[in-house]
Order: C-alpha cells, then structure tokens, then sequence
C-alpha cells in the first residue's frame, strides 16, 4: 500500500499527463460525442482508455526503472527506431500544438469578448506561454497544475449530476445514432479515439515529466509508487472524458443544436453546457476552469515538444559521438521552433476548429501503431531490467491494443481511398 505523504511528495507528472490529455479530447471530442450519439459512444472511450493503457504507462515505468526516457529507450533498441519515432514526432507536433491553441484562443475570445484575428490572439498565447515556461521551467508548471485539475474535476463532477435533473425538449427528427454503415460515423469515431483519452506521444512526454520531478526530488520513486501516481491522474482523465460525454448528451443531444465548427461560438456552448445544468451563476466559475485548462493544455504541450525534440537531438549527438551541448540551449530552440510552426499552422487553417480538430485526431489515430509498438518493444527490450518488465497480463493486452488500432487504421484507409 502506497502512504499518502509519499504519494503527495511524488505526485506531478500525472497530473501533468492529465493536463495534456484534459483539452481537445474532452472539452471538444467527447461533447460533441454525446450531442451527436447520446450515449452510444461511451464503450469506445471505455475501451480505448483501456487498450491504450499499457502504452502510456511504459513512459513512467520505463523512466523509473532505467532513469532514462523512452526516446533514449527507442536508440537502445535501435537507430532505425529513433528515426522512426522523429519522423513521426515532426509529422504532428505543428498541428496538435496548434490545434490545442485555436481551442484555448476561442475560449479567451469568448470569455473576454476579444473581436481580433484568431491568428493574433494565438501568437499572443503561445509567446506568453513560452515566456513563462523559460522563467518557471517543470517546478512552477507542476504546482500550477494540481490547482487547476482539482477546479476542473469539481465543476465537472457538479454539472454532470445537475445535468440529470434538467427537462429538454427533444426534436424527434434530430434523433441520431452512430451507425457502422455510415462513413461519416467512422470518420468521427476514428477522430474521436485518435485522442482518448491523449495522443500516445504523451507517452514519451510523461517519461520526460519523471526524470524531471527525480531530479526535482533528488531521488529515484520506487516502481509501486510512480505506477500508481500515473494511474490516479489516468483514471481521473477517463472519468472527465465520461462527464463532458454526459453532458454534451444530457443538455445537447436530440435538440437540433449544433456544436459550431468556429472556435469562439463552440466555447461559448461548452460553458452554456454547464450554465444551463448549475444555473447562471456558474458561468464565470465555469468559463475560468474551462479557459485555464485549456492555457494550461497549451502550456504542458508547449513545454512537451521542446522536452522531446532536445531528447531526439542528443540522441542522434550521442549515436554518432559528438560532444554535448547545454539541454538548456536544445529546449530555449525547441520552444522557438514549436511557436513558430504553430504560429504558422495558425495562420493557414485556423478558419474551422473542427477542421484542425479532426486533421490532429486522424493523424495521431493512424501514427497509434507505430508508436504503440516502439513503446513495447523498449519496455520488453533486454535492456529493460527483468523485474520491470510488463507481466503477461499487460502484454497481452499490449497485443490486443496493437491489433485493434491497426484494423481500425486500415478501415480508416479503405473508407478514405476506395
């Protein structure tokens, strides 16, 4: 049994993996899930929160069993998995970066009523971020963090359970169920668990998050307790996913209103979301949780990228024996790097959230094998030691994972080419 004071001492980057998965695929996935199905999508979150456990918990077990990251866990196996994983690292770190962005953005225009180009507002945000990640570093992101999942879980928990109590009136012909013969459900489906509950790049992030809180610490965790840290932020993600799934079906579903593909309009349903189950009064409670998970969704992200490229970078330095250069120096140009692209993918696709939304989704839907195998094969690599190796419970449940998001991969493929 875990003690509670070593519990609390550890506890971060959990939280931090919450923060980064708590954003697009909740705020904007998982309700548009219930105001388009009802409930009917609640087994497929179940069951890719499920299937897509094993992988996200490689990341901290491998961290705290080797003291290393998962991408210096990809050169051990092998350079070609080092390219591997940096191809597919560059292929969506601009447009998931981005995507969190436009979503935080609509959530500021609307809660301060802000008029001026979302392409603005957004460099505005990722500068700002990128400032207070070079002054505060993991120290301040790690506090910060605990404060605002703890409001978000409340007013969640809060508006679910009001939400059951409200009478609505339903349209009988806006009365829809998923269907598997219709392409634009799979489409969505395919989208929606694309990031339920979070890319499996974050994988690589929460490994990087560990290191940092050792060497925050000053010691290494024990196995036990960094497992059940990230399974206490894990869990609390899944059952946030099932609350905005709740509501978008509990006040939205069957009432012809439509979730809005402009950032700005949908934030504004989001926090209507929660006025109309807890009363007027919640809105500004609301609209400052919601707004500051999702600035606190682009930070952790901001802060991700630069971890992973600076990692990707002296890996390659230290494959072909080059000297070592400064992390401070890889991360300062990572998060230049980062808000530049962004700033860009901004600029040119920021006219329909829900076009940058899917896009992100899709394409981290479809790199789920690639990364899922790459993540099992370090964690059962030889030079993983013996007794932290996943047991036959995981693993086959890794295979199962494997499997399924390759089927649903090449199904994607076939409704999209033929």
């Amino acid at each position: 049994m875990v003690k509670i004071k070593s519990f609390l001492k550890i506890l971060g980057p959990g939280l931090l993996y919450a923060g980064a998965a708590v954003g697009v695929s909740h705020l904007v996935q998982s309700t548009r899930a219930g105001a388009l199905f009802n409930f009917d999508l609640v087994w497929v979150l179940l069951l890719a929160n499920l299937l897509k456990y094993p992988f996200f918990e490689f990341g901290p077990r491998y961290a705290v069993a080797t003291g290393k990251n998962l991408v210096q866990g990809y050169a051990r196996v092998g350079k070609w998995a080092l390219v591997m994983f940096t191809l597919l690292t560059v292929l969506t770190m601009f447009t998931i970066q981005a995507t969190v962005t436009v979503v935080t953005v609509g959530l500021i225009a609307y809660v301060f009523n802000i008029t001026i180009p979302v392409t603005i507002i957004g460099l505005i945000v990722l500068v700002m971020s990128m400032l207070i990640l070079m002054i505060g570093r993991f120290s301040l992101l790690d506090k910060v963090m605990k404060i605002i999942m703890m409001l978000l879980a409340l007013s969640t928990l809060m508006a679910v359970f009001a939400a059951f109590g409200i009478h609505k009136e339903i349209a009988p012909d806006m009365i829809t169920h998923f269907t598997w013969t219709r392409q634009a459900d799979i489409f969505f489906l395919i989208a929606f668990v694309g990031w339920m509950p979070a890319p499996i790049d974050v994988s690589v992030w929460s490994s990087l998050w560990n290191l940092a809180k050792m060497e925050e610490l000053g010691y290494r965790p024990n196995l036990k307790s960094t497992l059940a840290e990230f399974r206490f932020g894990y869990i609390g993600t899944a059952l946030l996913a099932l609350g905005f799934l709740s509501m978008g079906a509990l006040v939205m579903y069957g009432t012809g209103e439509q979730l809005s593909s402009n950032g700005t309009t949908f934030s504004g349903q989001i926090i209507q979301l929660y006025t109309t189950s807890l009363g007027s009064w919640a809105k500004w409670v609301v609209s400052i949780a919601a707004m500051t998970t999702m600035i606190s969704t682009t930070i952790t992200v901001l802060d991700a990228y630069p971890r992973v490229l600076a990692a990707i970078y002296t890996g390659f330095r230290t494959s072909i024996k080059r000297p070592h250069v400064k992390e401070n120096a890889y991360y300062f140009t990572g998060l230049i790097i980062m808000v530049s692209g962004a700033s860009l993918m901004i600029a040119f696709a920021a006219k329909s959230m829900v076009f940058m939304v899917t896009l992100a989704t899709t394409l981290s839907f479809l790199t789920a094998p690639l990364l899922a195998w790459l993540n099992y094969r370090v964690v059962t690599d030889s030079h993983m030691p013996l007794e932290a190796r996943p047991g036959l419970l995981l693993k086959i449940l890794s295979w199962t994972g494997i499997f399924f998001f390759a089927a649903f991969s090449v199904v994607y493929l076939y409704w999209t080419f033929f």
